[in-house]
């Protein structure tokens, strides 16, 4: 089986790399807004609409697909009421771990599968509270240039480590790619078992 990873991001090929998988990196062209308040429908729609983008990419290239899966992601963060997504520059980064700061806020990640045209996702979700940070500790986070690319400025298991007091719920959620929510969706939507793990 062709396994392929829609996702340049360097966490989700981390993961899936370490759980033993052989893949290929496809990243997806996609529009990343989406008209919804509720995370976790935007996560959801959000990775089927990344793999859809790799599929058609390989269907338009004549390649056959029959035996290939495709995995897919997105992670959205949510904090009093409002999706924070990827920050749109370093003042919007700014403006969202003020946000956090001294603060608890659910961290949502969906997953999405598509095989031999099929597909199927879900979502996982955790909660994460931050400890106060002053603005001071925020300037040095932003000069890292960690927060680029992350949903609500922060990578968890970067720099922004030191500023986490207690997670509840699926680590790798907030990472980006929730092994457990795909080993499941996996085996309930299409009896896979990835290699070396549940067969």
């Amino acid at each position: 089986m062709r396994i392929i990873l829609a996702s340049g991001s360097p966490r989700r090929r981390e993961i899936l790399a370490g759980l033993g998988e052989d893949f290929e990196i496809m990243v997806p062209e996609t529009d990343e807004n989406m008209d919804t308040a509720d995370p976790a429908m935007l996560v959801r729609g959000l990775s089927l609409r990344k793999g859809r983008a790799v599929r058609e990419r390989l269907v338009a290239a004549g390649e056959d697909i029959r035996d290939t899966l495709i995995i897919s992601s997105d992670t959205a963060v949510f904090c009093a009421g409002e999706i924070l997504g990827k920050p749109a520059d370093r003042a919007d980064a700014r403006r969202m771990l003020s946000m956090l700061s001294g603060r608890e806020h659910w961290v949502y990640t969906g997953v999405a599968a598509i095989y031999d045209r099929r597909e199927a996702a879900d979502v996982a979700r955790a909660e994460v509270k931050f400890s106060r940070i002053d603005d001071a500790e925020i300037e040095a986070y932003l000069d890292t240039g960690e927060y680029a690319d992350k949903a609500g400025a922060y990578a968890v298991q970067g720099r922004a480590a030191c500023f986490i007091k207690e997670v509840w719920g699926d680590y790798l959620a907030v990472v980006g790619l929730p092994a457990q929510t795909l080993f499941d969706l996996l085996l309930r939507e299409f009896n896979i078992g990835l290699p070396g793990i549940r067969q």
